[in-house]
Parts: C-alpha cells; sequence; structure tokens
C-alpha cells in the first residue's frame, strides 16, 4: 500500500468534517463511504494542525500537559473531528533522550570522591534499620476530595523529617551498622502515561522524569546524612509501582556511591533480600508477591546464614499499615508508609493508618531490641 493510500486510510474519519461524504454505491442503506483527493489532503493537514492547537488549547484549559495526551475528539455546533496528537510520542521520544543526556551529564559533572571514613569499633554496638516504605514519589492526593493532602513537596519533606525523627530516637544506641531498605514504590508510577508497571492509571503529580530526579536527590542527600554517623548497607527491594523505574533509580545511585568505600549495595531485582548482622537474620521484600506464611520457609532455603542466625526478622512493605506476626522461626513486620491517602485508598475506605517512617534497631545479640516511628500528624 502506498504511503498516500495509508494517509488516506488514516484520515478517512476525518473526510465529513471537509464535506467529502459520498453514498455507498453498492448499498445505499449502509454507512456512507469516505473519499479523499490528493488535492484535500493539504486541507486534512491543515485541519490536523488546528486540531494540535486545540489538544494544546484544551488540555491547558483542563490543567493537563498535552504531551501526555493521546488524542481528542472535538465537538461543537460546527465540526466533529477526530485528532491525534503528533506530540505525544515526539515529546515521549524528546524527555527520554533529555532525562539520559541530563542524568550522564550530571554524573560526569559530579562524580564525587568521598574520603574513607576509618571507625573505631564500638563496645556496645547496634544496627540501625532505616525502612522509609512507599513514599510514593509523584502520588497526588487532594484535599479537597480525601481530607489528606500530599505531593512531591510533602514527600520530600516527609522523608527529610522522619529520618531524623530516627536518628534522634536512636541517639541513646552506639550505632556501628545503618541497613537502608530502598525500593518499596520510592515513585508512584513506571512510565509517561501515568499508570503503575501493571498499567492502573494513578493521581499523579510532576512529570514522570521530574518525579525521577527528585527520588534520586533524596536518596543521594539520606544517604550522605547517614554516612556521617556510620556505615551503610543499601537493599533495593523491587516493587509493583515502579519496577522497571525504581530499578533505575537504584542503579543510578550505586552508580553515583561508586567511589565510596563507606557503603555496600545490594541492588539486583531478587525479590527477598537477605542481611545478617551478629546473630540476626533480617529479610526484606515488597510484599506484592510471596505469602506471608510463606517467607519463612523462603528465607531458610534461600539464605545460607539461616541456620547460624538466632534471630531472623523479615520487614514487608505494600500495605501501608502495621502488622507483626511471630511464625515458626521468624517474626514478620510489616511497615507503615508516609505518603497521603488518594482517591482511590479513599473511595474504598483505605484509611486511618498512621502516616510514619519507621526504623528498629538490632543488638548483635539479643536481635531487634527497639522500634521507633516519626509519626506525620
Amino acid at each position: 500500500m502506498s504511503n498516500t493510500n495509508k494517509q488516506r486510510r488514516l484520515v478517512s474519519f476525518e473526510a465529513e468534517f471537509v464535506g467529502l461524504k459520498v453514498k455507498n454505491k453498492t448499498d445505499p442503506n449502509r454507512h456512507p463511504r469516505y473519499r479523499i483527493s490528493d488535492e484535500n489532503w493539504d486541507i486534512i493537514k491543515e485541519l490536523r494542525l488546528k486540531g494540535t492547537k486545540g489538544i494544546v488549547a484544551s488540555c491547558n484549559t483542563l490543567d493537563v500537559d498535552p504531551t501526555t495526551v493521546k488524542h481528542l475528539w472535538k465537538k461543537t455546533g460546527d465540526e466533529s473531528i477526530f485528532i491525534k496528537n503528533p506530540l505525544f510520542a515526539s515529546e515521549l521520544q524528546k524527555t527520554y533522550a533529555n532525562i539520559k543526556t541530563d542524568l550522564i551529564k550530571d554524573l560526569q559533572k559530579y562524580s564525587p570522591k568521598f574520603p574513607v571514613i576509618k571507625r573505631n569499633i564500638p563496645e556496645d554496638p547496634h544496627l540501625l534499620v532505616v525502612d522509609i516504605a512507599d513514599l510514593h514519589v509523584g502520588k497526588l492526593a487532594d484535599e479537597f476530595e480525601t481530607g489528606d493532602a500530599y505531593d512531591n513537596n510533602i514527600a520530600i519533606q516527609r522523608a527529610h523529617q522522619g529520618l531524623q525523627g530516627l536518628l534522634d530516637k536512636s541517639a541513646g544506641f552506639t550505632i556501628d551498622k545503618v541497613l537502608f531498605i530502598a525500593g518499596n514504590d520510592i515513585l508512584h508510577t513506571d512510565n509517561a502515561k501515568r499508570t503503575t508497571t501493571s498499567g492502573t492509571p494513578q493521581d499523579t503529580t510532576e512529570m514522570w522524569h521530574k518525579n525521577f530526579l527528585l527520588a534520586k536527590q533524596l536518596y543521594v542527600d539520606l544517604l550522605e546524612k547517614l554516612i556521617s554517623v556510620a556505615d551503610v548497607h543499601f537493599v533495593f527491594n523491587p516493587s509493583n509501582h515502579d519496577f522497571t523505574n525504581g530499578f533505575f533509580l537504584a542503579d543510578v545511585i550505586k552508580t553515583y556511591f561508586r567511589q565510596c568505600k563507606n557503603i555496600t549495595f545490594d541492588c539486583d531485582l531478587q525479590h527477598r533480600k537477605y542481611f545478617s548482622y551478629g546473630k540476626n537474620l533480617i529479610g526484606s521484600t515488597h510484599g506484592d508477591g510471596a505469602k506471608q506464611t510463606d517467607l519463612g520457609p523462603l528465607m531458610a532455603h534461600e539464605s545460607p546464614d539461616w541456620s547460624s542466625s538466632v534471630h531472623r526478622y523479615i520487614y514487608t512493605h505494600h500495605v501501608h499499615h502495621k502488622n507483626v506476626k511471630d511464625m515458626i522461626g521468624v517474626t514478620i513486620e510489616s511497615v507503615r508508609s508516609a505518603s497521603g491517602t488518594d482517591a482511590w485508598h479513599s473511595r474504598n475506605g483505605y484509611t486511618g493508618a498512621p502516616k510514619a517512617v519507621e526504623g528498629f534497631i538490632h543488638h548483635p545479640e539479643h536481635g531487634q531490641i527497639a522500634r521507633l516511628s516519626h509519626i506525620f500528624y
């Protein structure tokens, strides 16, 4: 099929608007057929140009980014026309190219060299687990609709305040190691269409690339603060809202700190991660995969440190509320979220759980000895 014929088929639905409707010769009672001549093709292109402007104007009226709108059907008293938005595909390519270029430039421009911090071995050491769970950078909650306001400014502020709150509350313990549990829906969406990895639409604020860069800078700031306290082990938990972008983010953070000897990384895509500290075996997973009753047996099967450990814990996420259960040989604890209540959760009654950033203190001999919560009101 020639390009001209393809173009004719693509715009056949627009032909009625320019008066090109013809009757079906084989059956006059059937829906009219459409025909467009070469000389009228310029008219169609002109209409599409106007239509594109119409898309931009309509989106601006609705406070919607026009580059995220695939098409528009404009209906007025004088016209009815379905318009494909050429900005949609081109903007996807443009924004991806821009973020890739900006990210590479950023890493090349500022590749920090961290001096090695030599630390004395304390007499009574402890592990601080920092678990800023389900932050959902990019989520939008409208207080008028849900009674709970949430956007990127609130998300970043709560992460910083939450970490400082955990550090303040842990001041009575000598911290010689930090376990930083990352991922777990750090980003609210996974693509330019404002959906999760599986395609579920979300209420969002800001563009996807801005959300990514905000989350990147947040992790950099938090980790730089934690490195001043103790050596850090960074564990990435893949999650359902941002399975791909969350992994990319973790890999960027690992690259950023590649010259830092006081931080180690576990950033592969395994859904369950394990970390040993003294007689503690600590697992973490997002919570959208294996059943809770299977997590203990999976830990015994997957971790070589099961037999040498005495105190075993698995921290899960995803549900945004607290749930602690002692199973055979392991304690499983879900972690609260600092994120706000969006329209879907509000409509379905998933409200009322305290919003918090949580942490835990582990003693190398005695296991988990303290829970720390920084609650937001």
